[in-house]
Parts: structure tokens; C-alpha cells; sequence
């Protein structure tokens, strides 16, 4: 029987939709062991979902399947060019897993919990200032992947030459960010029940603080935010139906021209589907957008305003190192090359300009410039004081000669 399988290599990680062919086998059922093949090489997971392959379904779990490995090899959707090639690709194949195959996989999860208290111990011992997330062991031993978050950037060498020594094997280090970390670590929401992100919810959308205002919630950052720090997920599960009602919702505050008189809108109510106006000397009205259509509204036109083209926020790149035992020795020299590099583009700039320099400070000293409040103050020289000031002067003259 040909059917479709939803397969979960992680508890909480990315379904990723396979085609398995079972002729002569009964059909996999959903918490079943399978083996994927792929192009990394064998994964094994559990099935997620099962149902009977479709044709018509084929294009859509494809283009699931890209934008799970773009996010898995942090590319941006609107910078890859690759689309179309990604969608084309076949699908992954999957069977049963046999017996000694199921062992293996707990052995790696067995091998995955080691390698977390021995990274924790190197980290410890090394003092370096990140947090150890996960540990990750592909099917077939051939790499470690060692997820972290870290505040800077970090000289982690003699830890991945411990972790080779270590296990023999690649080692990948992978910094992550703290929403990952909530999905993997898991917590309580304000709402009193577990994250989003930890029961279900598997692709963060983009969440904006423009959404809260649309809302209309109070922006307290307590409120807003969630475990991890960031703005609510939950944010943009209504987000649609709000952009829906704002875009056939007249401006709050500008006055329209209608078949009964001018009136000022004043406020909506998204939930009532409703705009309460104010006609020019009357009371307050609250109708549906309806009956405010129904009054035929028009507003006088203004010249609209060129708007500035909008640059998309530049995101941290996240640091990634993959090291084996043969060419580790070449990683850890780029390691050494980029480190400088880094620093000296965080550091602040101290070039030495004019302004520096003595002369420059000089300059900046104010000269003095009797100012007309100064000779007023002055007091005025009497015959004395002139007399005085030539015999002075006389002297001074005889001296040099």
C-alpha cells in the first residue's frame, strides 16, 4: 500500500512528510519506527500522521518539506533563489524500522544524554559563558550536534577539541535562539498552560508590536511578552481577522462627508463588526459597517505621502562550527583568523584625528574677546594713569636699546 508519512525525528522537532511504499507490508500506523532516507544519509523517527498517498497533495508536502530545510540551514525564504529546484526535488522514502534498528536509535538517545553531561562538565571547566540546550545524534553516529545559546561571541576551540577527542566523530556546534530554546526546554505560559511552541506550534511567524497595537492591548511588557522574552506568539494566531476589519473600517478620527451630514469617526469594535461616529452637533452613533456603508461616506483627498521603502531588520547570525577528527587541526586555525576579525568589527573605533591632537585642542580653547560690557566696566584712565603707563613705556625702550 503507497501512502504518505508524517515522520518526527525529535519530540518537539519538524514533521517532515516521506512516501512510503509498503507492497507486500501491513501500512505504518502513527507511533511506529521508520527509517528515512535522505540525502544527509539515515534518519530514524516516529510517525507523526499517516494517510493514503494522493497525487494531488504531492506539490504541497514538497514545498513543506523546502521550507523545513531552509529553516534547518537558516536560509531566508525571500533571499533563495532556489525555490522551484527545492519543490522539484523527490521525496524522501521511508520503511519500517527493524528490531536492532530500534535499538540503535535508543542507544543514540542513550549516547545523546552522556554527551550533554560531559559538554556541561568541558563548559564548566573551561568557564565559558554559554548555556548548553540539546544534544543531538544522527542515526548513524557520523555527527554530534550541540545546540547553545550564548549572549557574545565565543572562543569555544579547546571545547571541540575536547568533544572530539571525546567521541571521534564530527562535532557541530549550533547557537540557537531563545524561542528555540523555550520549544526544546519547554515551560508554562501566562495563560497557566504549557507553551505554544512546546505543544504544538513547530514554525515561529513573525510577531511585531504593531500587532499589539492593532489590538488595542495594553503594551506592558509583563503582558505581552512570554518565557522566552520575546512578544507573544498568540499574537498573530488573530492577527488576519483583525487586518481583514481594519482594511473595510474608515480611519479612526477623520471626518467623512455622508448622505446625512458630516460625521467624525470615533472608535470601532472589531468584536461587534461596528464604528461609533459623532454627527456635527448630535449625540454619539454606533452602527455596522453596513449601514455606515450604506451612508455612502467620502472624504476629501489628500495628496498621499511618499513613504520610505521599509529595510527588513538585519538578524544576528547565529554561529555554527562543524569539526571532525581529520580536519579539525583546519577549523580551529579558521577559528583563530576569524576571532581578530570579529573583535576588531565589535570594538568601537579609535582612530586618531585632528580633534586629537594638541593643536586641535588648542583650537577648541576659546579666545578671549573684550566684549562691549567689558570696556564699560573698564575703569577709565585718568592724566595720572597715562603719565604712568608713557614713562613706562620710555623705560622699557631705553632697556632694549
Amino acid at each position: 500500500m503507497k501512502q504518505t508519512l508524517g515522520i518526527r525525528f525529535s519530540k518537539y522537532g519538524q514533521v517532515l512528510a516521506c512516501l512510503c511504499d509498503a507492497e507486500d507490508d501491513a501500512p505504518l500506523s502513527v507511533g511506529e519506527y521508520a527509517i528515512v532516507t535522505t540525502e544527509q544519509g539515515l534518519h530514524c523517527g516516529k510517525v507523526a500522521w499517516q494517510r493514503p498517498w494522493q497525487e494531488d497533495m504531492e506539490a504541497a508536502l514538497k514545498a513543506a518539506n523546502a521550507a523545513i530545510r531552509r529553516m534547518g540551514s537558516n536560509l531566508d525564504s525571500d533571499d533563495s533563489g532556489e525555490d522551484g529546484a527545492e519543490n522539484s526535488a523527490p521525496m524522501p522514502t521511508a520503511r519500517r524500522a527493524t528490531d536492532e534498528e530500534r535499538m540503535a536509535a535508543d542507544g543514540n538517545a542513550l549516547l545523546s544524554r552522556e554527551a550533554y553531561a560531559f559538554c556541561r562538565q568541558c563548559i564548566g571547566e573551561r568557564g565559558l559563558d554559554m548555556k548548553l540546550v540539546d544534544v543531538e545524534v544522527l542515526f548513524d553516529r557520523s555527527k554530534m550536534i550541540f545546540y547553545f545559546t550564548a549572549p557574545t561571541r565565543i572562543d569555544f576551540r579547546d571545547l571541540v577539541k575536547d568533544l572530539v577527542r571525546q567521541y571521534r566523530t564530527r562535532i557541530e556546534l549550533r547557537q540557537i535562539g531563545v524561542r528555540h530554546e523555550t520549544q526544546m526546554l519547554g515551560a508554562l505560559g501566562n495563560c497557566g498552560m504549557v507553551c505554544c511552541c512546546r505543544r504544538y506550534l513547530h514554525k515561529f511567524a513573525p510577531v511585531t508590536i504593531k500587532m499589539a497595537k492593532e489590538q488595542n492591548l495594553f503594551l506592558n511588557p509583563a503582558k505581552i511578552s512570554g518565557i522566552c522574552g520575546r512578544l507573544l506568539c498568540c499574537l498573530s494566531y488573530e492577527q488576519e481577522n483583525y487586518d481583514s476589519f481594519h482594511r473595510s473600517c474608515p480611519k479612526l478620527g477623520k471626518r467623512y462627508q455622508t448622505t446625512d451630514g458630516p460625521m467624525r469617526v470615533l472608535r470601532s469594535n472589531m468584536f461587534r463588526n461596528s464604528v461609533v461616529v459623532l454627527p456635527d452637533g448630535g449625540q454619539e452613533l454606533e452602527m455596522t459597517l453596513e449601514e455606515w456603508q450604506a451612508l455612502k461616506p467620502s472624504r476629501a483627498e489628500t495628496p498621499a505621502v511618499p513613504q520610505s521603502k521599509e529595510q527588513k531588520p538585519q538578524q544576528n547570525s547565529m554561529m555554527v562550527v562543524s569539526a571532525a577528527p581529520e580536519t579539525l587541526e583546519d577549523v580551529l586555525a579558521e577559528l583563530a583568523a576569524i576571532e581578530p576579525e570579529a573583535e576588531a568589527a565589535s570594538a568601537p573605533s579609535r582612530e586618531v584625528t585632528m580633534l586629537d591632537s594638541e593643536e586641535a585642542q588648542h583650537k577648541k580653547k576659546p579666545r578671549h574677546h573684550p566684549s562691549n560690557d567689558h570696556e564699560k566696566s573698564r575703569r577709565p584712565r585718568t592724566g595720572r594713569d597715562k603719565g604712568r603707563h608713557t614713562a613706562e613705556s620710555a623705560a622699557h625702550e631705553d632697556g632694549e636699546r
